[in-house]
């Protein structure tokens, strides 16, 4: 069973959504998900007192449970992700180092896109080698907020 709960944040409406095992998706506005029910349960309530303690700039290191769903290798990038240290930005290149295969920039930006749980899985910390802004589900604005959440 999976379940969703809206949350408004410093950046807009959060859809976050737990099973049994831990938060499977946090997403950028209201969503409903497919095939679940909108209660908080006790690991939705975790990860929005930890969103809340990181927009306050309280939180640098997520212990919530995570479930997401993807391939090896999405699970594997999105796992480098989460060793990317608070503050700090990677190009898509040394993600793709760090997960085993250096010339999987564009996998990794791929893996980046489908990342189900954003903030908490940190893709807005890639950048591109150029240093600039890329790409970010919640939009670049909100990329550069969080960045600088961590600054």
């Amino acid at each position: 069973m999976i379940n969703y709960y809206f949350y408004e944040t410093i950046i807009g409406y959060l859809t976050i959504s737990a099973d049994e095992q831990g938060i499977t998706d946090v997403s950028f506005g209201k969503r409903n998900p497919v095939h679940a029910v909108c209660e908080e349960t006790p690991f939705i309530k975790q990860a929005v007192n930890e969103l809340q303690e990181y927009f306050e700039g309280r939180r640098r290191e997520f212990t919530v449970p995570l479930h997401p769903q993807g391939t090896d290798f999405q699970l594997r990038v999105w796992q480098v992700l989460r060793t990317i240290p608070y503050g700090k930005t990677w190009s898509y290149k040394q993600v793709a180092t760090a997960a085993g295969n250096p010339k999987a920039s564009r996998a990794v930006g791929m893996a980046n896109n489908r990342n189900p749980i954003a903030i908490i899985i940190p893709c807005h910390r890639v950048i591109g080698a150029n240093g600039r802004l890329v790409g970010y589900a919640g939009g670049l604005d909100v990329k550069e907020k969080l960045l600088e959440i961590e600054q």
